[in-house]
């Protein structure tokens, strides 16, 4: 089994910022991408970011493009989304995954908890 566990959410002020982990863990963990999605209350589930692991290459939602930031760490094997310029429509729960490539929640196969990110006016 794979596990992800995301951290570093919390309450932030507009304009602040907050960075978020995704850690991996498992004997195996083998994955084409790493991903970041947003679900805010009645809303769907949103993509923000995603990083192809092996090259790094990255690829950010137009709605966090200039502000959001992935990046991924290999001996740790854990990702991460820095998040600067924090507007209160950013308040969601944040959900790492990975598997496979896209901005479609199901081209992923492992997913984390959440963590719950809230940005006041």
């Amino acid at each position: 089994q794979v596990q992800l566990v995301e951290s570093g959410g919390g309450l932030v002020q507009a304009g602040g910022s907050l960075r978020l982990s995704c850690a991996a863990s498992g004997r195996t963990f083998s994955s084409y991408a790493m991903g970041w999605f947003r679900q805010a209350p009645g809303k769907e589930r949103e993509f923000v970011a995603a990083i192809i692991w092996s090259t790094a290459y990255t690829y950010h939602a137009d709605s966090v493009k200039g502000r959001f930031t992935i990046s991924r760490d290999n001996a740790k094997k854990t990702g991460y989304l820095q998040m600067n310029s924090l507007k209160p429509e950013d308040t969601a729960v944040y959900y790492c995954a990975a598997g496979g490539w896209g901005v479609a929640p199901s081209a992923y196969h492992y997913w984390g908890q959440g963590t719950q990110v809230t940005v006041s006016s």
